[in-house]
This record gives structure tokens, C-alpha cells and sequence, in this order.
């Protein structure tokens, strides 16, 4: 698995990934992270909100960007810079969700690419909502079975 060079990405290039939201991928996000806000992790409280239910941590929609951005596009070997994000609709446990990338600008020079990042549910409603920067990985060249 190898990601794309600045040389093979075009401004317009797109890829996605799409998940359904369980019950357990909150709690184990809860539990690696330690955020244990019950507005996602107890159905009580969250009732009281309002959301009316436990919401999905909006990092871990933010996890599914990361997701396309490190193993499709750029792909491996990329180095995530900088990521600027908008939530402007809840995820629910149960909601399909697509994070979607979209190459909006690539600097040859300083081998950087700008990606439009965002989520939308089942229901087509965009949930989050911003922008990458990425390094992708190095151009490598071969000379007489080496590298230069």
C-alpha cells in the first residue's frame, strides 16, 4: 500500500468511506479518550438535552476524514498538517456516515495539498464540515536498484 505522490494528485480528486455509528464504537471511543461526557455515554441524561439521545463524539466522525485521508488520498505515508472543522449537525448512534475528501489546491514546491473535508449522514445532511492540509508522501527514486 502506497500513497500518491504530489505529482499523481489532481485538484478535483476525490475519495470516501462510510460507516455506521454503533453503540460500541462511542463507548470505545469514550473509553480510549477518556471522555466520558454523558451528553454521549448515558441515555438519561442525554434525554434531558437537546438532543433528546447520546450524540456521537464529533472527534470520532473527524476519525473517518483521518480515515480517507491516510489510506486513500493522500494515502500512506502522508503526513497530516493541519485540519480545521465546522460540526453543524449531531451523528447518532445508528447514522450512516461518509466522510468525503476533495483536493481543492496542490503546491508542487512545498509538496502541501489542500483538501475540503466533510461528513454527511444517511439522509445526505452534511454534519461536519472543513478543510486539511496535507504533506503526501516523497517522490522516491531508483537508480541501478538503489535509492537516490
Amino acid at each position: 500500500m502506497r500513497g500518491k505522490t504530489i505529482g499523481e494528485i489532481q485538484v478535483g480528486e476525490a475519495a470516501s468511506f462510510s460507516k455506521t455509528v454503533s453503540e460500541t464504537d462511542v463507548y470505545l471511543f469514550a473509553g480510549i479518550t477518556g471522555d466520558m461526557n454523558p451528553v454521549h455515554v448515558n441515555r438519561e441524561f442525554a434525554a434531558e438535552t437537546s438532543f433528546q439521545r447520546p450524540i456521537a463524539h464529533g472527534i470520532l466522525g473527524l476519525g473517518l476524514i483521518s480515515n480517507v485521508l491516510g489510506t486513500q488520498l493522500p494515502g500512506p505515508g502522508a503526513i497530516y498538517l493541519k485540519q480545521t472543522i465546522k460540526f453543524t449537525k449531531p451523528v447518532y448512534v445508528g447514522d450512516t456516515i461518509t466522510a468525503m475528501v476533495e483536493v481543492v489546491e496542490k503546491d508542487a514546491q512545498k509538496n502541501k495539498v489542500r483538501l475540503r473535508t466533510w461528513c454527511r449522514n444517511q439522509d445526505g445532511v452534511t454534519v461536519m464540515d472543513g478543510e486539511a492540509l496535507m504533506m503526501p508522501r516523497k517522490e522516491v527514486s531508483y537508480v541501478h536498484g538503489g535509492r537516490v
